[in-house]
């Protein structure tokens, strides 16, 4: 029981919703979100738009909409976290 109790406030700094920049807001919407929830929001635009390279799927092909948020037209899916976390507050 102890150790559940510590897994929840080890999770709230990620579960505490944050508010999207202006260019993330169109992917996302302008509502403070959890970052677990930006993220699955980021890969439900990726997959509806079809912007995985069909040869190397780590790669995400950005379209105008991932561009500013991601700062390059490609991106590693690995490298993704990062490029988001910088456009919540």
């Amino acid at each position: 029981m102890a150790k559940a109790a510590g897994k929840g406030k080890a999770n709230s700094a990620f579960m505490k919703p944050m508010q999207p920049s202006e260019h993330l807001a169109k992917i996302v919407g302008s509502e403070p979100l959890p970052r677990s929830e930006v993220t699955k929001k980021v890969w439900d635009h990726i997959k509806k738009n079809n912007l995985q390279n069909p040869e190397n799927k780590r790669e995400i092909i950005a379209d105008e909409k991932l561009q500013p948020v991601f700062g390059a037209k490609k991106l590693d899916m690995f490298k993704m976290t990062k490029a988001i976390n910088s456009h919540l507050k």
